[in-house]
């Protein structure tokens, strides 16, 4: 009989400030809805929701603002002006995860914590040794992510080394797809 991988589940990441780099962007235009998937240095995942189209199909200036804020850090320019959200992929920030603890919809006795982002800041690449989940999630498993900068020598060393054998077990994200 086949043996299964068995994989730690789901772990809310601590609270913190990391370096987190894009891995995925989808934009869905009939909805008005930007997913903007991130992965840190330990290889663990964390989505961004904005949606920026409300009920009536008019824009959400709020949601508007927030995804705009976010896309010119990640991108380390304040100047631009649009975007394709695939542009952000493989492009790196810096941002404190704060844990926000709120009354179940479902059980109003029970309690759910939230991971969101609070101050973000540019980043040129991860600050820690990262692992090869956190270099290969989203592209072909021999790939790496590199920085996007021209500055000379300004990411360490590990970010021309080829990326280690990818960990074994099963990817959270690609069982549960888009749930």
């Amino acid at each position: 009989m086949a043996r299964i991988p068995m994989t730690s589940g789901f772990t809310l990441i601590p609270e913190g400030t990391y370096v987190f780099r894009v891995y995925d962007a989808t934009y869905d235009e009939e909805f008005g809805k930007i997913e903007v998937k991130l992965v840190n240095a330990q290889g663990m995942t964390h989505a961004e929701r904005f949606s920026i189209k409300d009920n009536n199909d008019e824009l959400n200036e709020k949601a508007l603002d927030a995804f705009s804020y976010f896309a010119k850090t990640v991108m380390g320019d304040y100047t631009l002006e649009d975007i394709d959200p695939s542009e952000l992929v493989d492009h790196f920030i810096c941002a404190e995860v704060v844990h926000t603890k709120l009354p179940s919809n479902k059980d109003p006795n029970k309690t759910v914590t939230f991971a969101n982002l609070g101050d973000k800041s540019p980043a040129e690449y991860f600050d820690t040794e990262p692992v090869a989940r956190a270099l290969t999630l989203g592209k072909g498993n021999n790939a790496t992510a590199a920085p996007k900068s021209t500055a000379p020598s300004s990411a360490p060393a590990t970010a021309s080394a080829p990326a280690a054998q990818p960990a074994k077990g099963l990817d959270i994200d690609a069982l549960l797809g888009n749930l």
